[in-house]
């Protein structure tokens, strides 16, 4: 039953849209109607509202390390649970019809709250990968994969299969990104995507 409790929380923690709740709130418009339709922080950055896509990468972060925190808090044993179920709520929140973010920052707040450094090395790796490629979308594939690799080499293997698997997720939210980088139509930060 506590473990049932924990998934349900962490999933709908992980389901609050708050990118889509930030710009209702300040009149920035739907979210879903504005560049690429996702809800994340890369697709408000291009409502031209900086402050709004930063307060809404903070919180998607931080939804998934408070899913991890709480359920340890709980039982230890139950934060790679709470942390896949919070990263499942970001990706199919059932409040949109499933149709939820990309999980990048979400995934780095699981990955603080569950082993630090790994953490710490995801960010890293993202804000480089971006900053050479200008890709918002390769910054967080990398980031993303780097979070296995990085679990193994500080041997908590306990964690390997989880962060790959999450790892997974998010490469698969970005095929249509993976097709665009590919044929060379997609945009690099800082100019603003049409449909």
């Amino acid at each position: 039953m506590t473990a049932t409790l924990v998934m349900l929380g962490s999933y709908l923690l992980g389901a609050i849209p708050f990118g889509i709740v930030l710009t209702r709130m300040t009149g920035a418009g739907d979210l879903r109607a504005i560049g690429s339709g996702n809800i994340g922080a890369t697709n408000v950055l291009r409502t031209g509202r900086k402050g709004l896509a930063a307060a809404t990468l903070l919180l998607d972060a931080a939804k998934g390390a408070v899913a991890v925190l709480l359920a340890g808090a709980i039982d230890p044993g139950l934060m790679p649970l709470a942390a896949a179920a919070s990263f499942i709520g970001h990706l199919y929140p059932v409040w949109l019809k499933f149709r939820g973010g990309k999980g990048v920052a979400t995934l780095l707040g699981i990955a603080l709250a569950l082993h630090w450094p790994t953490g710490l090395v995801f960010a890293l790796v993202w804000i480089a990968a971006m900053a050479v490629t200008r890709f918002s979308s390769v910054g967080g594939m990398l980031a993303a994969v780097s979070t296995p690799v990085t679990a193994a080499i500080f041997y908590r293997f306990e964690l390997v299969l989880l962060f790959l698997a999450l790892a997974l997720l998010v490469l698969w939210k970005h095929r249509t990104n993976i097709e665009r980088l590919l044929d060379g139509t997609e945009p690099r930060i800082g100019r603003k995507r049409v449909g």
